[in-house]
């Protein structure tokens, strides 16, 4: 018998619509009976790629009789963490405070007001290395609720009071300033790995907003060590296990140091990142192999994740056939049996043996092959054949499950990808394999954008947070607004269409007016008119996607340097200076808003480029797209017809009528060039 988790649009939830527990979706009805029944909630909070919630599912909520005693002592609520990011944000923020760390599957118990009082994450069904089991987590819980209740209550209002106050910042009085910037960079050379490349030691996550932030620096200071961080880290990834060698994209993270062996499910939202994140370090590196694997993880993001009507699912499960990773290991016998006279050839490049190079010691495999690329180099025909083998082969495996939500945010990241690659391949300057291949991610960018446009909409016009078959998620939180916002500026100044521009203009004024503070400056997390929680917070940390604060500053900066309105970027300035000080010290976490103080600490450049259509104003366009260049915006028009609506196109005039470049900044500009020499000696002398 289905409890109501049936009903549910989340395929996380509805996979838990058979547990003998009887679960609620978050809502009304279970907090209700919650302050009716003077019970606590137990709240449990995951998403479906996630494999440890797949074995605490397996272990003890398909279990009758561990169920019985949940239903028996709590109301038992169950919440996608991807569905609703601020339920899983406030109750991650108080599970650490009380235990030091958390993470997923999440479980907390609450009062019936919502406050939480105990929570951990995995819990085992049976006592082992230190961790009591999850039966004896319920009847502890259940036990000091039914004898202490008293001291729980007074304990969970000071936890309110402390969540308030991790929720309340302090804005800086100036900034921002270029010593936080210098530092942040010395901080994250400090945990840097110099024989793997990443930051830190196992489980090790590839950060794609640090590098981003390292190839902005490297860009806009010529700052070897940022330079060196980005190129070993990418380098290292994308040599590695955690690097799809079959079908192209990457897994989540990597259990080791080294990058060989991923935790195996693959999110939308890291490989869109990462995909830029290779496209831009291409460009500054001139490096194709680095290119190859951006395109080959958009080219992953169209075939795997595309939904059919424009946008793109979630995520593909770490499991499949009840085993982790079943999908992408192999034993030097299936090698040897598919390879055939190239399974020699193969072993040295892919570094696979007899004893496996799968070490994990929660699953104890052994013989079995995670694919790397760190052996022999070979021949790009070669390479090409082995890997059309093994993929074909695969290709009859069972398939993970997908997540085939559509998330405003996530969908945010796809398009900004896939029109910076789009852009950067028709400009000519990343020449790579499929001339067909820009035209295909411009596309697909734009039918994305077009699909949020239509269809993420509610009835009043406001984004929404998610979608899945049929049913309208919760409404968008600023995350959603503020990728959404950085999106169709890099659409716009991907394809020159100014629908692009007009829609991110209305987009910042609604997300300004739904989740501005006025008084304490930055962006809440949630709309004014949003569920009220326990507390109502200010989301600055980049975890793992940027955080909705940060790409507001970023995005409000662009569109300040096009439009010359000083108001976004009062607002952007405003978000970074509650954050400041605590960017220089932790970057990792901050790694997007600092991008955004690069912007404010400038020179920020305007291009303007104005004239007809044609191979002369190509050429121009490829000037500013052959470099990195983060302290730019660009703007391009015919200068005929119907007046243009951006401001930094607006009496600008093609000189002789010849296609014509203007480099301004805060729209005073140097004289205007007609050639791409002299545009390109102007970029070089302004940056």
């Amino acid at each position: 018998m289905a409890n109501a988790l049936a009903q549910e649009s989340s395929p996380y939830l509805r996979a838990h619509a058979t547990n003998p527990v009887d679960w609620l979706p978050w809502g009304e009805r279970a907090l209700r009976r919650a302050r009716r029944e003077h019970r606590p909630l137990l709240v449990s909070i995951g998403y479906a790629a996630c494999h440890w919630c797949h074995v605490m599912e397996r272990e003890s909520f398909e279990d009758p009789h561990v169920a019985r005693l949940m239903n028996e002592s709590f109301v038992c609520v169950k919440v996608d963490r991807e569905e609703r990011p601020d339920i899983d944000a406030l109750y991650i923020d108080a599970v650490s405070q009380m235990t030091g760390s958390a993470g997923w599957p999440l479980n907390v118990f609450l009062t019936p007001e919502q406050l939480p009082f105990f929570g951990g994450t995995y819990f085992p069904p049976e006592r082992t290395q230190g961790m009591p089991s999850w039966t004896d987590v319920l009847r502890a819980v259940a036990a000091a609720w039914r004898q202490h209740r008293g001291e729980i209550e007074d304990t969970a209002t000071q936890m309110r009071r402390r969540l308030a106050a991790a929720a309340v910042l302090q804005t800086a009085t100036s900034g921002p300033h270029q010593r936080t910037l210098t530092e942040a960079v010395s901080v994250l050379q400090r945990s840097f790995d110099p024989q793997h490349g990443g930051f830190g030691s196992a489980p090790k996550f590839p950060q794609p907003t640090v590098i981003e932030l390292l190839l902005s620096e490297a860009a806009a200071t010529r700052s070897r060590p940022a330079e060196e961080m980005a190129l070993r880290t990418l380098r290292a990834i994308i040599a590695g296990g955690i690097h799809d060698q079959l079908g192209g994209g990457f897994h989540r993270y990597a259990v080791d140091a080294s990058w060989t062996v991923p935790h195996f499910e693959k999110m939308l939202y890291d490989n869109a990142l990462l995909a830029r994140c290779c496209v831009r370090s291409a460009l500054h590196f001139e490096d194709e192999q680095l290119l190859s694997a951006g395109v080959r993880a958009l080219d992953w993001m169209l075939r795997e994740m595309a939904d059919g009507e424009g946008g793109f699912c979630c995520s593909l499960d770490a499991d499949s056939e009840g085993r982790e990773g079943a999908f992408h290991l192999w034993t030097l016998e299936e090698l040897r049996e598919v390879l055939g006279e190239d399974f020699e050839e193969a072993v040295a490049w892919i570094g696979a043996t007899e004893q496996g190079n799968f070490i994990d010691p929660h699953l104890a495999q052994r013989g079995l092959n995670v694919l790397t690329a760190r052996g022999k180099r070979l021949d790009p025909a070669s390479e090409q054949r082995i890997r059309q083998l093994l993929l074909c082969r695969r290709e009859r495996r069972v398939r993970p499950a997908r997540d085939d939500k559509r998330l405003t945010a996530w969908n945010a990241l796809a398009i900004s990808a896939l029109a910076e690659a789009g852009a950067h391949l028709q400009a000519g300057v990343l020449p790579f394999g499929d001339p067909q291949a820009a035209a295909r991610m411009l596309q697909a960018a734009q039918r994305c954008a077009e699909l949020t446009a239509r269809e993420m909409k509610s009835r009043s016009g406001k984004l929404l947070h998610s979608w899945c078959n049929g049913s309208d998620g919760p409404g968008g939180y600023l995350d959603d607004y503020a990728l959404l916002l950085e999106a169709l500026i890099a659409l716009y100044e991907a394809t020159f269409d100014e629908r692009h521009f007009n829609a991110a203009i209305e987009l910042a004024e609604q997300m300004i007016s739904c989740f501005a503070d006025e008084e304490g400056g930055g962006f809440y997390s949630t709309a004014h008119d949003a569920e009220r929680l326990v507390v109502r917070r200010k989301e600055v940390q980049d975890q793992p996607i940027p955080s909705g604060s940060s790409s507001a500053a970023l995005g409000l900066m662009k569109l300040s340097a096009l439009t010359g309105e000083r108001r976004y970027e009062d607002l952007a300035i405003g978000a970074m200076r509650l954050v400041e000080g605590a960017a220089a010290r932790h970057p990792a976490a901050f790694a997007h808003i600092l991008q955004a103080m690069r912007l404010a600490l400038g020179p920020m450049k305007q291009v303007a480029i104005i004239g007809p259509a044609g191979t002369q104003r190509d050429e121009l366009v490829r000037v500013v797209r052959r470099a990195l260049r983060p302290n730019v915006v660009l703007a391009v028009g015919d200068g005929q017809g119907t007046p243009s609506s951006l401001p930094l196109l607006k009496d600008r005039v093609a000189l002789e009528g010849r296609p014509t470049a203007y480099v301004c900044e805060h729209f005073s500009c140097r004289q205007p060039v007609c050639d791409g020499e002299a545009l390109s000696r102007l970029l070089d002398e302004a940056l």
